[in-house]
């Protein structure tokens, strides 16, 4: 496995290679990440994984600086799983001040957009920042984050990069809670707590294929629930899965999606529904 912090490095290493699958990462890696490395395994010989914390997608109180960074530890856990390792610097990523943007669609300032203005942005453009240096036939994003994935998918079509973008399933812990870097926020009590998230999903979704049509109560009440239980939630909203738009039943195949905090750490979470017959 080879570690490479330069873009003109990596991209001599690359040249003239076919089957590159991608899989970009912050670090701090987990289980959920490892996922995605055998998934890429299965979409191409070549298997790269870039470890970058992106200053473009934190606000200006969100938690950049103290976001872990764990390359060596990382590396350990990615041996077997990848051929390179890409590790650049913030000067690398961003030799200049980033004055070009994408501009983005409606969705990026609903769900997350609404509370974090300017993070897709910001993802965006490392992404296609990543997907240009490394230009991979396959790139691998965790459902996890589904709405990130969505606006990737578009942003990806509507450039016509040379990329097929695949979806990894959310990897859980034994009791249900979505793996994630920032889990390691929680102290003991608020970990055993931070599962309710996954509990309420799984209620609404039976609710839904049980034929409860009143999706405004059902959210309402779990809404509700969570902050008896001293979380602050910031959305739970059914969603079509294909555009993200807004859906007040079950017509076909949707998507809930939540984000909430639990004390200072922001959970996210999302858990597939279809109508029942």
């Amino acid at each position: 496995m080879q570690i490479i912090s330069s873009v003109a490095e990596l991209r001599a290493c690359l040249a003239g290679r076919t089957g590159i699958a991608f899989v970009p990462t912050m670090g701090n890696l987990h289980e959920g990440h490892l996922a995605l490395m055998r998934q890429a395994r299965l979409h191409g010989d070549c298997v790269v994984a870039s470890v970058f914390v992106n200053p473009l997608q934190f606000g200006p109180n969100e938690d950049f600086d103290r976001y872990p960074r764990t390359l060596e530890a990382d590396c350990k856990l990615m041996e077997g799983l990848v051929d390179i390792v890409f590790a650049p610097t913030v000067r690398e990523m961003y030799p200049q001040q980033q004055g070009i943007f994408i501009e983005l669609p409606q969705i990026a300032s609903e769900l997350c957009g609404a509370s974090r203005p300017g993070h897709f942005r910001g993802m965006a453009t490392v992404v296609i920042k990543l997907l240009n240096i490394v230009q991979p036939q396959v790139a691998i994003f965790g459902k996890k984050d589904y709405q990130q994935l969505h606006i990737i998918r578009q942003m990806v079509a509507q450039f016509n990069l040379p990329v097929t973008i695949v979806g990894g399933e959310i990897v859980r812990a034994e009791d249900g809670l979505a793996l994630s870097s920032r889990n390691q926020y929680l102290d003991p009590k608020q970990r055993m707590e931070a599962v309710q998230l996954s509990v309420e999903l799984q209620g609404l979704r039976r609710e839904l294929m049980q034929g409860h049509a009143d999706w405004d109560a059902l959210q309402s009440a779990a809404c509700a629930r969570l902050a008896a239980r001293g979380w602050e939630v910031e959305y739970i909203s059914l969603r079509a899965c294909d555009s993200l738009e807004v859906a007040q039943s079950v017509m076909g195949d949707a998507l809930i999606l939540a984000a909430a905090k639990l004390g200072v750490t922001r959970l996210l979470d999302n858990i597939e529904v279809c109508r029942a017959d």
